[in-house]
């Protein structure tokens, strides 16, 4: 078929009166051919083994051969004679019967069966003006992303302009529908000045939404009453603006729980007024959190640890992530200052910081006192130790001032572990 299919291209191209009568008999062949039974390597294929895929694919290939013949035919009785000057000397007379090859190709591209026709791939490629042509609506139905809606939407823009990270919010259920309904004047506004008023700065803004886009629907009384009730705690202007800069959800929970979560802190750790606020300001998600990993880590403190109540106390008050810290790292780090370097609970509790430290700077460098020898952490002792300046100062500082060495040296050292 194939060797068949390319004598009616060659015929189709000459057009001799010899070469219509075997266009003609290639037709004929063709037909033949297909209602015949052929004979492949021994076996039998007979005609209804020919897919349906391969009999469009014929039905293509003839309906262009009589199409093109057609249209030529009709051009010929037209015009008589088309010539082309290739240069100033020669001429070449072309038949309008003789299709190029670009009319052939062009002519080809454009059929298409009326029946039956095969539904394109939606893997196929498309060309730039069939891609301009594809009607979009003005705002997508249905995305999985906010970035789809910016531009249609006043209230996104604006929040994107105020720094709002839209991907950490499109992450959470049902925030992006809320996001769309919300009008910016209306609802948005009201709430950014209420924040302003009570001394967040303007680059926070973007930040406490990306966290708790929540607080846009909250109503400006309830917002009003927290920080209220907070002032009457005896917290200034500025440590509430602080607050609520660094824990976006504090304004989203009641006064009454405000309240309970301020008397927890107080009588748990049997701390003053004073001390309870100067936690609290310091570290205000404590108001905002599961009250569960602060009680676990307190009985870790006291039981697994084994420190006093005015030493959790007082490392409580100096490091208040001790309460919210990771309860494996809590007990990794006591216990390489307690039993590898053998720092006693008293010396632990002067200098709290080192509850909160890195594990491996903390390991590393005591490591490296241990190789030059001066990994002396007893203040009664020569060539002491502060254990502050071991896990707080740079490396550099370190080096030149705990080590007395070079950064190379410790860089070095590090390789080797």
């Amino acid at each position: 078929m194939a060797m068949a299919s390319t004598c009616a291209q060659l015929c189709l191209r000459c057009r001799s009166p010899v070469c219509k009568k075997i266009y003609t008999q290639v037709q004929c062949c063709f037909s033949t051919t297909r209602a015949s039974t052929n004979i492949c390597s021994g076996s039998f294929i007979n005609r209804d083994d020919i897919t349906i895929q391969s009999r469009l694919r014929w039905k293509q290939k003839m309906c262009y051969y009589n199409d093109l013949t057609a249209k030529y035919l009709t051009t010929a009785a037209k015009d008589k004679k088309q010539t082309v000057e290739l240069s100033s000397d020669v001429v070449v007379n072309h038949s309008p019967l003789l299709p190029n090859k670009e009319a052939m190709l062009a002519t080809e591209n454009h059929i298409s069966l009326d029946l039956d026709a095969p539904e394109l791939s939606a893997l196929e490629e498309i060309s730039n003006e069939e891609a301009v042509s594809i009607s979009v609506p003005s705002i997508p139905p249905m995305s999985a992303s906010l970035r789809d809606y910016v531009d249609k939407s006043e209230t996104l823009t604006k929040l994107v302009q105020l720094g709002v990270d839209l991907f950490k919010l499109e992450q959470r259920p049902n925030v992006g529908s809320m996001l769309l309904r919300l009008d910016f004047d209306r609802d948005v506004a009201p709430r950014l000045l209420f924040l302003k008023d009570i001394g967040v700065e303007d680059s926070r803004f973007g930040y406490i939404i990306s966290h708790n886009p929540f607080i846009l629907t909250e109503s400006l009384e309830n917002l009003q009453a927290r920080v209220n009730y907070l002032k009457s705690k005896k917290f200034t202007a500025e440590t509430v603006a602080s607050m609520v800069s660094r824990a976006p959800y504090l304004l989203n929970f009641g006064v009454k729980r405000l309240d309970n979560r301020l008397g927890f802190y107080q009588q748990q750790l049997k701390l003053s007024a004073s001390n309870t606020r100067n936690v609290v300001a310091r570290l205000p998600r404590l108001l905002c959190g599961s009250l569960e990993p602060v009680k676990e880590n307190l009985k870790v403190c006291e039981i697994e640890l084994g420190f006093k109540e005015n030493e959790i106390q007082h490392i409580i008050i100096t490091v208040p992530k001790v309460l919210t810290a990771n309860k494996r790292k809590l007990t990794q780090i006591f216990d390489f200052l307690h039993n590898t370097m053998k720092v006693p609970h008293s010396l632990i509790t002067k200098f709290p910081q080192t509850l909160n430290c890195k594990f491996l700077r903390l390991k590393e460098r005591h490591l490296f006192l241990e190789y030059l020898g001066k990994a002396q952490y007893d203040p009664a002792q020569a060539n002491y130790v502060a254990l502050d300046r071991l896990v707080s100062v740079p490396d550099e500082i370190f080096c030149t001032e705990v080590a007395l060495t070079t950064l190379e040296d410790f860089d070095l050292f590090q390789k080797t572990l």
